[in-house]
């Protein structure tokens, strides 16, 4: 086991899968002697050499287009787009052709490979640089998307990315890529995409959330401890596909949920997981199934950054309220 923060899980993973495959190229803007504008590949290159990990023109459309065409012929790439709001020159790749090449070559072809990005608000930066886009990539059939909340998760979970056989959004919540350390074992193993994870157990109120807003749902729970609120906390992990059982099971047991996401609230997960719990779990419901999203604006600059981002005093006032509906 080592101790390791989510950014040291990202780049011990890739170096992982990079020995253990030789087919795993990692390339994209500052990737290779940069190591990346946070350091998410550092060293990769000069172990594994430019063949195998090199930066990319400042095009995400060429960097995610090159990779289509390497993983039909027998690579499995593993991209960067350097902040998720610069992705929108490849979403036309993405789009058009990473979602659709097994269905459109009858099952001939499939694109094994990952686009990793990372997303979220809470670093000060600019707006392009603080989206959470997880909706945009899961409303589009043939995509997996992912997000992790821990540095367990994260080397699980881009360990199954970049071995599964189709492509995979792999999202990575840069406030919290140093926020802390957790034990990771040093050798392979494989979260399985398309789990969630119940991080605690309640009888009161189901909350899903995931990536940074996890840690925040957590710190509004101690508070609410404390008022003899008993919250069941689902970590999702996967947007895409979503483990409908685990939320339907949680949801029949508390009687109420709430679904806590950093992206803008109109068309965004929330609605969908809100939809599901109506759908499947609507007799056991004791209050409205209810989203927690952030304001329907472009994500301020760094004065109004704090007004935008959802905090723990949110989360739990939302929750009393549904407790108390």
């Amino acid at each position: 086991m080592a101790l390791m923060t989510i950014l040291q899980a990202v780049n011990h993973t890739l170096d992982q899968q990079m020995e253990k495959d030789p087919t795993v190229v990692v390339y994209g803007e500052d990737v290779g002697v940069e190591g990346g504008v946070f350091r998410a590949t550092a060293n990769l290159q000069k172990k594994y050499g430019v063949e195998r990990c090199f930066d990319a023109p400042v095009s995400e459309a060429a960097i995610v287009g090159t990779a289509v065409g390497m993983a039909i012929n027998g690579l499995k790439p593993v991209v960067e787009i350097q902040f998720s709001g610069f992705m929108f020159p490849a979403f036309n790749q993405i789009a058009a052709h990473v979602a659709r090449m097994r269905v459109r070559s009858r099952g001939k072809y499939h694109l094994p490979l990952v686009i990793r990005m990372p997303y979220g608000g809470g670093i000060r930066a600019l707006e392009h640089h603080s989206e959470s886009q997880e909706a945009l990539f899961a409303h589009i059939p043939g995509l997996k998307v992912v997000i992790p909340s821990t540095p367990y998760d994260t080397k699980g979970l881009l360990t199954a990315a970049i071995q599964d056989p189709d492509p995979v959004i792999f999202m990575e919540p840069k406030r919290i890529y140093r926020a802390f350390k957790q034990e990771v074992p040093e050798e392979e193993y494989i979260v399985p995409i398309g789990k969630a994870k119940v991080v605690k157990e309640g009888t009161d109120i189901t909350v899903v959330a995931w990536g940074a807003l996890v840690r925040e749902v957590q710190k509004a729970m101690q508070e609410l401890e404390q008022e003899g609120i008993s919250v069941e906390l689902i970590d999702l992990r996967t947007i895409k596909p979503i483990d409908k059982d685990t939320i339907i099971e949680s949801v029949q047991k508390t009687g109420r949920f709430l679904v806590v996401h950093e992206a803008v609230t109109s068309f965004g997960p929330g609605a969908e997981l809100v939809s599901l719990v109506t759908q499947n779990a609507f007799l056991s419901l004791e209050a409205p199934p209810t989203r927690l999203g952030a304001f329907d604006v472009t994500v301020p600059l760094d004065k109004g950054e704090q007004h935008y981002l959802i905090t723990p005093q949110r989360i739990a006032y939302e929750i009393r309220k549904l407790i108390n509906y």
